[in-house]
């Protein structure tokens, strides 16, 4: 185990001049390393230490710790240097103390940012090395970096597109100065620097800022033109004579024009980046007093500044990014990784080629999709929800409204809280997003209960203060993810943070989750995923807290001798079908076997079965909520068991149907086990339990090694289970002490002649959920598959991998003959047909594109069928067809599935 941490407040750092390379985080007298005191350490260790400016308990403890892990890591020759300066992060990560920057260690061992964090997580050799602080710290670290590097990319990207090259190099020297000012304002506005869309907001407006006070020479055409009307010095000594009256603030002059010329070639929301240019920015610009000022801001006194910011913070210098430093060069990608398909030189009629799909420009897709899907949407509930509302015997529309308009600010301030304490704004934006999709989500539920039921009335679920908040979060819950993009999981406000907003179970939020999926079709890929894992969560460990109300169902399961009926073992080999929807899940629990009535009949004594005589005692109330929930965790468990054993047991596969076995009872017989613990914590113990009475040699340490390599796994989960109230320990001391004393006699069955019956195993479907989009086989075709995009108000170009040839509706697309060629690469096995698209003599006729429609023409490319158009776009491998009516428009896109 890790000595106790220690305070070292007591020695801080000497005083340095203000440099990347040799400053000191705090600029504080502190003694120098003394040689004397480490002679009995490597002399090129204590000079490391001393290039460093570590005080002497920093170097001491990270020489034991190096002493500690030596013998267990693969030491090279040239590795030593990297592993002491691995250790010395670990020490002052532990230790609070503040010796140096990220920056300048990894300067001082030569590794970039991911080669250092892969080391340094190679220490924990022994599973207590790493602390949960310091695997806290490279996870934010690791984090950060992505964040960063995304947004240097873009950023680098962009400024190609706004400023010229110059002979003097002073283009450079500009953009050099909006990077450091874009890293100073994001250090200083966010709380948490790892938002991607707030941080390339403020970039953008770093951009507006920048281009519209430097010389107009070093900008192209688009943004010369854009800046050249707000050249106006008497508008300035106007603003600055009135700069006196206390009744009109002076503001900084946005370039409207501009900050929308710039979102619009960034893809990015005008309206939330002129709100963050408002709030965070502005704040900004008064504290570095640039806000009244026309002047280009002043290199030295920008650089100064976030050399300050950047040291106090001790980890990352963005700068390096501007330098390409090797400290922060980019992961290289494996060739195998790396998209293979042919480059191509387009003519003009082929349109314009996709950009990649960067993590800043999902993003901004992702944001601008949603935004578009919930335009029609209003504020309030529509006319056909009002009336769900009127039709209730106790009318909801006070509640809900008081609710949101509660909820609506809670979640304001503790956004504000997470993010930065000038972006409340932002959380009121995000709400409202989330408010359209709660109203939305909800009329298209009260319309499947309704055609399901026959009933209009759903008064106790409406009157459900539990069910209103469990769908607003998961609708919020929608908003945030997709503002995260890819990095979903890195940010502070990322799933559970929603739950704990809004006081929310997570048991509760969990009955909600399918059914939103299934009301809302236009739900991405991705978000759709989201929340399996956000689901997935749920079963592994936050329904499982104290206080959750799944313990109150299981215990009145048990109590009603249901113990066996939570789920039928029998049932395992069935497919995971079911009909309960949100309704029946929040006010259950319901009579088995009954059919599903409106809320206000759940109790008629009309709707018993016939065929039950009446003197037979009532059966126990079954909770559909729990026998759902266990469905779905029998299946989540089997699936990470045979995970973990196809890792560690291949050569015994007679094992796994056992160890499911005993996971399995526990989990049925001995839940209070999972009470504030991991699934993944039995499941291993389970697993230990099984190879030590069939005298397999299986150990702890090879059993996590191995978990750790599985998907959405945290060390967290192996090194700190709860073993007392209050007190935590390795998963080898929950075995020991609460385990094997719980279910020894259990486990020593399976080593008897008469073990205990197997259970079946459950039937593993690819996802529970079957996704909206998912390309459905056109009839009569072996080779062409259609699935509906996700809103017609996007370009298909957006949706359409870049490798391929684009032509959206409504632009020319050329000769009619391109159309023959296309139908004839999409029927051809010969791959070289596509190279004649553009080039080459004229093809051999083959069969024209089958779609089973009543009509085709293929001269102008138009698929005619009663009444309605397609017109057919096509890449190399795939084409979006685009149906078209008087009023609706429907996207499909067709995936060629031979090329």
């Amino acid at each position: 185990m890790p000595p106790k941490k220690r305070n070292s407040g007591a020695t801080q750092s000497k005083e340095m001049k203000p440099t990347a390379e040799n400053a000191s985080p705090e600029k504080k007298e502190s003694p120098e390393l003394s040689l004397k005191k480490h002679g009995d350490k490597d002399a090129e260790f204590v000079t490391l230490c001393k290039s460093l400016h570590v005080t002497d308990p920093v170097c001491d403890r990270a020489w034991t710790l190096w002493k500690t892990v030596q013998e267990s890591v693969d030491e090279a020759a040239d590795s030593q240097k990297k592993l002491w300066g691995a250790c010395l992060f670990v020490t002052v990560t532990d230790m609070d103390a503040t010796c140096f920057t990220l920056t300048q260690v990894l300067k001082a061992v030569c590794l970039n940012v991911k080669q250092f964090i892969d080391l340094v997580r190679k220490l924990d050799v022994n599973l207590d090395t790493i602390s949960t602080k310091v695997n806290s710290a490279l996870s934010r670290l690791d984090k950060k970096y992505d964040v960063m590097l995304a947004l240097y990319q873009r950023f680098e990207k962009t400024c190609k597109k706004i400023f010229n090259l110059t002979s003097d190099g002073k283009e450079r020297e500009t953009v050099r100065t909006c990077w450091t000012m874009f890293l100073l304002a994001k250090g200083r506005a966010l709380q948490m620097e790892d938002d991607l869309v707030i941080s390339f907001q403020l970039l953008l407006c770093t951009l507006e800022l920048i281009i519209k006070r430097c010389s107009p020479d070093l900008l192209q055409p688009l943004y010369k033109s854009a800046i050249s009307k707000i050249q106006s010095p008497p508008t300035r000594t106007s603003r600055r004579n009135q700069s006196k009256t206390k009744s009109r603030v002076v503001e900084p002059e946005v370039d409207v024009q501009l900050l929308e010329t710039l979102c619009k070639e960034n893809e990015c929301s005008a309206e939330e980046v002129k709100n963050v240019y408002q709030t965070s920015f502005m704040a900004f610009l008064e504290s570095m007093d640039l806000s009244r000022s026309p002047d280009f801001p002043q290199v030295n006194d920008v650089d100064q500044q976030y050399e300050e910011h950047y040291l106090k913070s001790r980890d990352i210098d963005g700068r390096m990014f501007f330098n390409g430093d090797e400290t922060v060069l980019a992961p290289k990608v494996k060739i195998s990784q790396v998209e293979r398909t042919p480059k191509k030189n387009l003519s003009d009629e082929d349109g314009v080629l996709v950009p990649p799909q960067t993590p800043i420009r999902a993003a901004m897709t992702s944001i601008q999709l949603l935004r578009g899907d919930l335009t029609s949407s209003g504020d309030q509930p529509s006319a056909n929800l009002v009336t769900y509302f009127k039709h209730c015997t106790v009318d909801p529309t006070q509640d809900v409204q008081k609710r949101l308009e509660t909820l609506g600010q809670v979640f304001s301030q503790r956004f504000g809280q997470a993010v930065g304490p000038r972006c409340v704004v932002y959380g009121r934006q995000r709400f409202t997003l989330g408010v359209r999709l709660y109203y939305r989500v909800m009329e298209e539920m009260l319309k499947s209960e309704e055609k399901r039921l026959s009933v209009q009335n759903f008064s106790k679920l409406l009157n459900d203060s539990t069910f209103h908040t469990s769908l607003l979060a998961c609708a919020l819950e929608v908003v945030m993810a997709t503002y995260g993009g890819i990095f979903t999981h890195l940010l502070h406000v990322c799933f559970p943070w929603i739950l704990n907003v809004f006081n929310l179970t997570a048991f509760d939020f969990y009955k909600v989750i399918e059914s939103f999926i299934k009301a809302d079709p236009t739900l991405s890929k991705e978000i759709v995923k989201h929340l399996e894992t956000c689901e997935n969560l749920i079963m592994e460990r936050l329904a499982w807290r104290t206080g959750s109300p799944l313990f109150e169902l299981l215990k009145q399961e048990h109590e009603s001798g249901g113990a066996e009926q939570v789920e039928t073992p029998a049932n395992f080999s069935q497919p995971l079908q079911h009909n309960h929807t949100a309704a029946d899940l929040y006010l259950s629990p319901m009579r088995p076997g009954l059919r599903v009535l409106p809320p206000e009949s759940s109790c008629q004594t009309s709707s018993q079965p016939a065929s039950q005589p009446t003197s037979q005692p009532p059966r126990p109330l079954k909770s559909n909520s729990l026998s759902l929930f266990y469905k779905k965790l029998y299946r989540l468990a089997y699936t990470r068991l045979k995970m973990l054993c196809s890792y560690l047991l291949s050569s015994h596969p007679e094992f796994e149907p056992i160890i499911w076995t005993l996971f399995q009872h526990t989990l049925q017989h001995e839940y209070e086990l999972m009470r504030d613990r991991h699934l993944d914590q039995l499941m291993m113990s389970a697993m230990y339990a099984i190879c030590k009475v069939k005298s397999v040699d299986l150990r702890f340490k090879t059993i996590v090694t191995a978990y750790k390599n599985m998907a959405n796994t945290s060390q967290e989960t192996f090194k700190h289970v709860l073993i007392t109230e209050g007190h935590y320990d390795s998963i080898i001391v929950f075995y020991n002490q609460v385990f094997m004393q719980k279910l020894k006699t259990n486990i020593l069955q399976y080593a008897s002649t008469r073990p205990p019956t197997l259970s079946p195993i459950p039937q593993i479907p690819c996802s529970p959920y079957k996704f909206p989009n998912s390309p459905l086989r056109v009839p009569g075709s072996n080779n062409v598959y259609i699935s509906p995009l996700k809103s017609a108000r996007m370009s298909p170009g957006i949706m359409t991998p870049r490798s391929k040839m684009l032509v959206s509706i409504g632009e020319s697309f050329g000769p009619s003959n391109r159309f023959q060629k296309i139908n004839q690469m999409v029927n051809s096995s010969d791959r070289s047909l596509k190279r004649t698209l553009d080039h080459g003599s004229t093809p051999k006729p083959l069969k024209r594109l089958r779609f089973d429609v009543d009509g085709q023409d293929e001269a102008d490319g138009r698929l005619v069928t009663n009444g309605a158009c397609f017109t057919i776009t096509v890449k190399e491998r795939d084409c979006t067809c685009v149906h078209k009516s008087e009023k609706t428009f429907f996207s499909f896109l067709i995936c060629v599935k031979s090329l």
